[in-house]
């Protein structure tokens, strides 16, 4: 009767103990789920506005250059006026103060920026993926061999899926910078 009583409890730990793991993985699969979908809602919110950022500044940079030229062609065509020579010299040393103020405020840092946080965002993507999907297999294997096979059919566990990239996100991010 002791030994019947014994084998009960031990079966029961087993039980109790491969339903804990069970729920664990689980658990494991939707938190690391849950960081796919942070860094997509990060990709989501943050890339406009970078590129956003990018385009202004690119924007401004180009302004204040083709404004410099027109002023400098008028200069040069009627160089004798002294307001026009006046307001170029201003214009250029407005440029001149913002570089020395801001060395790092050029475009072509923007730009380098970007594109160096396009580059962080996807590897991040890339390793919540990798990370979702070691979860994912090793969930379905410890449901899917036996013993664990029984239990999880008893407790309802079902097999999750691994990420698979969709159509859509197969293709290049697409930056448009006009």
């Amino acid at each position: 009767m002791v030994t019947i009583i014994v084998i009960i409890i031990a079966v029961l730990l087993i039980i109790i103990v491969q339903y804990n793991s069970m729920v664990s993985l689980k658990k494991k699969v939707e938190q690391s789920s849950s960081s796919i979908e942070v860094y997509l809602k990060q990709r989501f919110d943050l890339l406009p506005n970078l590129v956003e950022t990018v385009k202004a500044y690119a924007k401004y940079e180009k302004e204040t250059l083709e404004k410099i030229i027109e002023m400098r062609k008028q200069y040069m065509n009627n160089s004798s006026d002294l307001e026009e020579g006046a307001r170029l010299n201003n214009e250029c040393d407005k440029v001149v103060f913002l570089a020395e103020k801001y060395p790092e405020l050029k475009a072509d840092a923007q730009f380098l920026n970007l594109q160096k946080n396009l580059s962080k965002l996807e590897s991040q993507l890339q390793a919540a993926r990798r990370i979702y999907n070691s979860n994912v297999t090793i969930y379905n294997t410890k449901i899917s061999v036996f013993p664990n096979n029984i239990l999880a059919g008893i407790f309802g566990f079902k097999t999750a899926n691994l990420f698979n990239i969709n159509e859509n996100e197969a293709k290049n991010i697409n930056v448009n910078l006009t």
